[in-house]
């Protein structure tokens, strides 16, 4: 197995005089299958094409996207594997210090919105050489979004990087049929006819149905405007039911093809079973290597795909709805490559995709008609028609706990409890407790108030508490101690000092003290993203409270970590606006003390966030300001969350809020 060219000599070394395509990529170069630049450069390999890597290309340099010279069939274009814009700034819009895709995790090796500058560095040098984008970056940008860096509405990114065709999704059958395309000899501009693709023109087909939706100058006039289009562009990212659509600005129009239908296992297994190095390059070395292969070097992809369609998750419009999975023998194949490697401990960390436990699509009507469009298959609560079975997922973990070599098959990659407890079996909860936790399993309530949770897209915490139940009764049936972690979002869209109360009371109760919160962060092309810009829920069209003023966010997110002696302010602030008065004191259910520690334990008072780059200061809705609490209700706080007061404060205390040593994190479902 060897790395593709990244250089001219590389490319000579080969016996090539030319590559078809050069591919410039936002990441270091990982030739790995958990890298999106990774697949489709093996992908096209696999079909005949020679492919050469720019990886982070100096982009104030033209010369610098000239390594290998012009290519006969075109460029490829991607940010890399995290929209860069989420690469580089926290919620908080503070520049990161790592970039774990970079080696040595040095940040600044490419540039904000990397597919537009890359794009427009070839353009400088190329004139008219195709540009094919893809991507995670360009398939969330793809039509008019809602730019949270920005505080803006941009267009297409298709018309600002200058590119030819856009593919969106995961795009490993479209590539193959644009390549053929171009090496057949067909013009670029003539490529709109391949699924999965988005392309620009001056005249639409009119013997193709397409939906015309609102042009960009209207979408960037009027917010509910851009809410309704939304809807439109969200309820057509099915593709068996999914229409042409059309997006006009001025005299062109931006149209976005039904997406890839969904691939086969054995198309799949045919990808996963390429000759990767499954390393990063050598030649980073020097700098430490690339920090974002120790996550998935020894993990597992099993699927992709979910129908899980959190309101926050962008899955739903880049990977789809529907399941797809490898075989298992692909993935017990890949797992014995895995034994043989030098660095390899015996440990498997990771066995999924963005949710671990769907192993198939939720039902079978999904791989014929598609997924349906009134509704969701767990939200708000499971469809009747869905198949909730993991014996598939059980029988290959099972033949994985038993390749020699292997002494633990651990799942990170993240557990849909509801899924989980719609199973009429129990065998895989009870494995999962017995074989296949590190000591403590991270799960994604979110948050508790089931009011947040319907604009969230997640089950009623009622579910939850479930869980939590189920869980901890077989801990306690086969001797274990394994402890829970819940992931917890603050400042969703819904979300008033009500419910950042209601949610604080529960830590409370549960003995939690969180050291990591997620505060909501607006990506491109969510559900929650467009209720965050638009204060209206795509959904239905109803007006939804929405945190944006900084200080707000942060008393929010100070509620969740209240224990925490410089949050003590920010936190008695939040109460006194939630006229919750009653949670501070020396009683048993306070949040925070009434007279602040001595001098040394806390800060002195905060001076309220400054508000540039955010949006004007909104208070709490009257309607949705809770009234002051009774001594009554503060003795029944404790209930407030739907759990007794203490009942699992043993439940979350010692390693509960600290990381799996150096594992992937559980992804949030």
């Amino acid at each position: 197995m060897n790395f593709l060219p990244i250089s001219k000599q590389d490319m000579l070394d080969r016996g090539w005089q030319q590559c078809d395509f050069v591919y410039v990529i936002g990441d270091a170069y990982v030739d790995h299958p958990s890298f999106g630049h990774a697949i489709i450069s093996r992908v096209l390999e696999s079909h005949g094409y020679n492919v050469g890597i720019i990886s982070q290309p100096e982009w104030k340099d033209p010369k610098s996207i000239d390594v290998f010279g012009r290519p006969r069939l075109g460029f490829l274009v991607t940010g890399g594997n995290i929209d860069p814009m989420v690469n580089h700034y926290s919620v908080t819009k503070h520049r990161r210090k790592k970039d774990a895709y970079t080696p040595g995790g040095v940040m600044g090796k490419r540039p904000d919105y990397a597919t537009v500058v890359y794009c427009n560095l070839i353009r400088q040098t190329y004139k008219d050489v195709p540009i094919l984008i893809g991507g995670i970056e360009a398939s969330l940008r793809r039509l008019a979004h809602y730019d949270y860096l920005s505080d803006s509405m941009k267009r297409s990114i298709l018309l600002d990087s200058q590119a030819d065709l856009l593919m969106y999704g995961m795009g490993e059958r479209s590539i193959v049929e644009v390549a053929d395309a171009l090496n057949s000899g067909l013009d670029v501009k003539d490529i709109t006819y391949i699924d999965g693709t988005v392309f620009k023109t001056h005249e639409l087909d009119e013997s193709l149905p397409t939906v015309i939706l609102p042009s960009f100058e209207e979408v960037k006039a009027n917010k509910r405007t851009y809410a309704e289009s939304f809807k439109i562009q969200y309820g057509n990212c099915d593709p068996f039911t999914a229409k042409r659509l059309a997006e006009p600005y001025g005299k062109e129009f931006v149209v976005q093809n039904p997406p890839q239908k969904p691939l086969t296992t054995e198309e799949m297994d045919a990808i996963y079973d390429l000759p990767y190095c499954r390393n990063y390059h050598p030649s980073y070395e020097k700098a430490g290597g690339v920090p974002a292969i120790e996550e998935v070097k020894f993990s597992l992809v099993s699927n992709r795909g979910c129908f899980g369609a959190c309101s926050f998750c962008a899955l739903t419009f880049h990977q789809g709805r529907i399941i797809q999975v490898r075989s298992h023998e692909s993935i017990l194949k890949e797992a014995e490559l895995m034994v043989k490697d030098k660095d390899f401990k015996g440990y498997i960390h990771d066995v999924g995709g963005p949710t671990a436990n769907f192993r198939h699509p939720a039902c079978e009507k999904q791989l014929t008609k598609g997924a349906c469009g009134h509704r969701q298959c767990l939200y708000p609560t499971p469809c009747k028609n869905m198949n909730a079975d993991h014996s598939d997922y059980v029988s290959l973990l099972r033949k994985l706990r038993k390749i020699p070599g292997v002494k633990k098959v651990f799942v990170r990659s993240g557990i849909r409890f509801d899924y989980l407890l719609a199973d009429s079996k129990d065998t895989f909860f009870k494995e999962l407790v017995q074989y296949h936790i590190s000591g403590q399993l991270k799960v994604a309530p979110e948050h508790v108030s089931d009011a947040v949770l319907s604009r969230m897209g997640k089950p009623r915490n009622a579910v939850y508490n479930r869980f939590v139940d189920k869980y901890f009764a077989l801990n306690r049936q086969y001797g274990m101690n394994q402890f829970l972690v819940p992931y917890l979002m603050s400042s969703h869209p819904g979300s008033t000092m009500k419910e950042a109360v209601e949610l604080a009371e529960y830590i409370r109760d549960m003995g939690y003290n969180p050291e990591q919160v997620q505060d909501f962060y607006p990506t491109p092309s969510t559900l929650s993203t467009v209720m965050y810009y638009t204060g209206l829920d795509p959904r239905t069209m109803d007006r939804v409270y929405v945190p944006t003023d900084p200080h707000e966010k942060a008393m929010q997110r100070a509620l969740i970590q209240y224990r925490n002696p410089k949050n003590y302010y920010l936190v008695r602030e939040a109460l006194v606006a939630a006229h919750r008065e009653d949670l501070i004191g020396s009683g048993p259910k306070c949040l925070i003390r009434a007279v602040p520690p001595k001098a040394g334990g806390y800060a002195a008072p905060p001076a309220k966030a400054n508000a540039k780059g955010g949006k004007p200061a909104a208070k709490t809705p009257a309607s949705k300001a809770p009234a002051k609490s009774s001594p009554k209700a503060s003795a029944a706080s404790g209930s407030r969350s739907g759990r007794p007061s203490g009942k699992s404060s043993e439940k979350f205390s010692g390693r509960s809020s600290g990381k799996p040593s150096g594992k992937r994190p559980a992804k949030r479902r």
